[in-house]
């Protein structure tokens, strides 16, 4: 071994990898508390009404201050734990989120309950910021891929069992009991991370969290966020809608200015300069707006164009997160041999494939003829998905894991607010455009068409992603190239060598 990687190798303390199936399941049970949250809520809103006597719009905001909460803390949280320790946030988010869960149960009326609800969302954005973040540290590199596949089925199962548990709670005993059934999945989480969770002492002790550029970018996410929910009903031309999104711009140049003058940042813009990192985020960014998007509306063309119950249409609906369970740490894993920017794009060319097949939907589809047109998209995802993570998180060096997870989380959550905005506007138009005025009275054949017309556009969302993702590849391909060929220089300076070892891993 040469001095410099011995002494690259000594500014890190040795991590101890004994217990990382025990740090999985931990982080695991926690991320999958935070998806079946989300889904398991969602199937509650007419109960909420009637038992709370409120209006679906004020109903509405149990589930949006959720959202909202959760975007705005993301990267702030995974910021704090890089500063305070990985362990610490994460229980205290664990914590929190629990707390959140009882008060949730207890809330006497719908505002109390929205409030709560906030409360419960802060400990989730404390949980989803870092388990990335976690595992990435806890397993080794060459592993990265299969950890992260593992945990991306944790959060797959949860959103499959939300509705299910959701419905099977509901109809045995009241709302409140969705919000007590995280208390004994959570505490369990939280023993197995107090007890097999390393310490994770962070090297950033000393530097200042940016709250000024905290409040910037909440503000510019506070106000997307909002012009995006809202937009759906009063519509995206709407004076008020275009003062949110004008605002949203406006505060993302200010945060760009503040983190480039301020010593500490918030967010390390240097991170973006790394194409191995931003583009795969942009990469990502697509797919979760064209996934989102279209599973918003497949159960309309389910129920309203062929006529299905809502059960049926639950089932079906459920054959999408049921084959990410199954595939993810399956291609997780595979991605660790054969690297993961060609399993992240052959898996963009399973969407692009399971798109284009969808638009052969007729009004006559059967049943089985709608899953195995959703198989490739299904498949894609879930090939795709654990690759491109690990190629994030790799990029990265360790110092900014933290705000690297909680910044894919923040890119995630957005892409599935715009992919439901936008892409239920465009699908609303397009009903218009062919000859109904409301989607309630829409004909089946307006709502088919309208449909194929938003696979069109999803797929050239994919194909953008492919072509992006070559290129990153071809960039890397290059760049390896050229560092293989280059001579090797000795390193004197222990300064630079100390900075070396948190340089990023160009190759995830």
């Amino acid at each position: 071994m040469t001095q410099a990687a011995i002494l690259s190798h000594s500014t890190r303390p040795p991590v101890d990898y004994s217990k990382k199936w025990w740090v999985l399941l931990a982080v695991g049970l926690a991320l999958f508390l935070g998806s079946v949250d989300g889904s398991i809520v969602n199937v509650a809103v007419a109960p909420l009404m009637q038992s709370l006597h409120a209006d679906f719009p004020t109903v509405q905001w149990v589930i949006l201050s959720y959202l909202l909460t959760l975007t705005l803390l993301l990267v702030g949280m995974g910021r704090l734990a890089d500063m305070m320790g990985k362990k610490r946030i994460f229980v205290t988010g664990i914590a929190t989120f629990l707390a959140g869960s009882m008060l949730c149960g207890l809330a006497p009326n719908v505002y109390w309950l929205i409030g709560f609800r906030v409360l419960q969302a802060v400990g989730a954005a404390m949980v989803i910021a870092l388990g990335t973040a976690i595992l990435t540290e806890a397993w080794p590199s060459q592993q990265r891929g299969q950890v992260l596949g593992l945990a991306a089925g944790f959060i797959s199962l949860g959103i499959v069992l939300g509705p299910v548990a959701g419905g099977l709670i509901l109809g045995a005993l009241s709302w409140r009991w969705i919000f007590y059934v995280n208390i004994p999945i959570g505490a369990i989480s939280l023993l197995l991370v107090l007890l097999y969770l390393p310490p994770m002492a962070p090297q950033n002790r000393r530097e200042r969290f940016d709250f000024l550029g905290a409040v910037v970018m909440g503000g510019g996410l506070l106000a997307f966020t909002l012009a995006m929910t809202a937009g759906q009903n009063a519509g995206f031309t709407d004076p008020r809608i275009l003062g949110l999104l004008a605002v949203s711009i406006l505060m993302l140049a200010i945060f760009i200015v503040v983190e480039r003058r301020v010593q500490h940042p918030l967010m390390d813009l240097s991170l973006f300069r790394v194409p191995a990192f931003s583009l795969n985020l942009f990469t990502a960014t697509l797919a979760f707006i064209a996934i989102s998007g279209v599973v918003l509306l497949l159960p309309i063309y389910l129920n309203l164009a062929l006529g299905l119950d809502m059960t049926r249409v639950g089932l079906l609906m459920a054959a999408v997160p049921l084959v990410m369970v199954l595939l993810q740490p399956i291609s997780g894993a595979l991605s660790d041999r054969l690297g993961t920017r060609p399993v992240s794009l052959l898996g963009l060319f399973f969407i692009l494939a399971g798109y284009l097949t969808m638009t052969t939907l007729q009004l006559d589809s059967s049943q089985v003829g709608f899953v195995l047109r959703m198989l490739p998209v299904s498949i894609g995802m879930s090939i795709f998905n654990s690759p491109n993570n690990s190629a994030i998180m790799g990029a990265v060096p360790r110092t900014r894991l933290g705000v690297a997870s909680g910044i894919l989380s923040m890119v995630r959550t957005l892409g599935q607010v715009t992919g439901i905005a936008a892409l239920g506007a465009f699908f609303a138009s397009r009903v218009v455009h062919y000859g109904s005025v409301e989607l309630d009275s829409a004909t089946p054949q307006a709502i088919l068409l309208a449909l194929h017309d938003q696979f069109f556009l999803v797929a050239a969302l994919i194909l953008a992603g492919i072509v992006v993702s070559a290129l990153t590849w071809r960039w890397e391909m290059r760049t390896q190239a050229g560092k293989a060929s280059a001579p090797l220089q000795p390193m004197t300076d222990r300064s630079a060598i100390a900075a070396s070892a948190d340089e990023p891993n160009f190759h995830g």
